[in-house]
């Protein structure tokens, strides 16, 4: 592990300029440009909020205030945004960078970190955004605040972790990234993003004990929208962000020399 770390160490201007090409070709001839960074999730927020809490009259226990529903919505779509888009785009991300690889030598640890570093970028864009609103909403600055980075990099660690492994894998094994794509889509469900977990019945609630996901999720609820520290135990997410971290390395390392073979 250390000596992949450290190759990707001496590559480290290629991935930051990697990156901020990455930007650019997403956002190339678009008016908005950076902008589109924040709109898409936040309209998604704005489309729950709006059939949940206005048609449905989804409402937060212990908390006066009519956007209470909306910031829930935006804390938890904050931390799943990122964990989904890096496993997402890590799945694929040696195929999609096949003909790279033939051609250039480098370290190919250096691709999953790309999308690492453009996630995060995207994520913090998101994060400044919110909190900028958040005062607007009747939401003000806590100390409970300074828990972000940490959690920050709790979601970072599991994802990349979980998706270096799986796409590594998918390299071998077309079908691992079309079935991850349908289990992301249950495991967003089985998470208390879009509710509460009061509202779950209690043999459901005990289930969100092994989603890793779901201490995470609730911890950004505790902290952006209760201002409280994290009430949720993290040790458990970050023991399997641990775990699969060390797991993908080894997986990666042993299949590095077959993966372009493979491609």
């Amino acid at each position: 592990m250390n000596a992949l770390l450290a190759a990707a160490w001496r590559y480290r201007g290629f991935v930051i300029s990697s990156v901020v090409n990455d930007f650019r070709s997403r956002l190339a001839r678009s008016k908005l440009g950076t902008m589109w960074i924040v709109l898409h999730p936040l309209a998604q927020v704005l489309i729950f909020a709006t059939i949940l809490s206005s048609v449905l009259a989804a409402r937060l226990q212990g908390i006066d205030n009519k956007y209470a529903y909306a910031v829930y919505l935006v804390a938890g779509i904050l931390c799943w945004s990122m964990f989904a888009e890096i496993v997402q785009r890590s799945m694929t991300v040696f195929i999609d960078n096949g003909t790279l690889l033939k051609k250039m030598q480098f370290p190919r640890i250096a691709l999953p970190l790309i999308v690492v570093g453009s996630s995060l970028v995207s994520n913090v864009a998101l994060l400044l955004a919110i909190l900028l609103i958040l005062p607007v909403l009747g939401f003000y600055p806590t100390v409970a605040w300074a828990w972000i980075p940490l959690l920050m990099a709790l979601t970072v660690m599991l994802a990349s972790g979980i998706g270096l492994l799986l796409g590594t894998l998918n390299v071998f094994a077309r079908d691992v990234g079309q079935v991850m794509t349908i289990i992301l889509q249950f495991w967003f469900w089985v998470t208390p993003i879009v509710y509460p977990v009061n509202v779950l019945p209690e043999a459901f609630r005990s289930t969100l004990a092994f989603n890793p996901v779901a201490p995470l999720v609730m911890a950004y609820h505790d902290v952006i929208v209760y201002g409280r520290s994290p009430s949720a135990g993290l040790a458990y997410p970050a023991a399997v962000a641990f775990v699969m971290s060390a797991l993908a390395f080894f997986v990666f390392r042993r299949a590095s020399a077959e993966l372009v073979d493979a491609l």
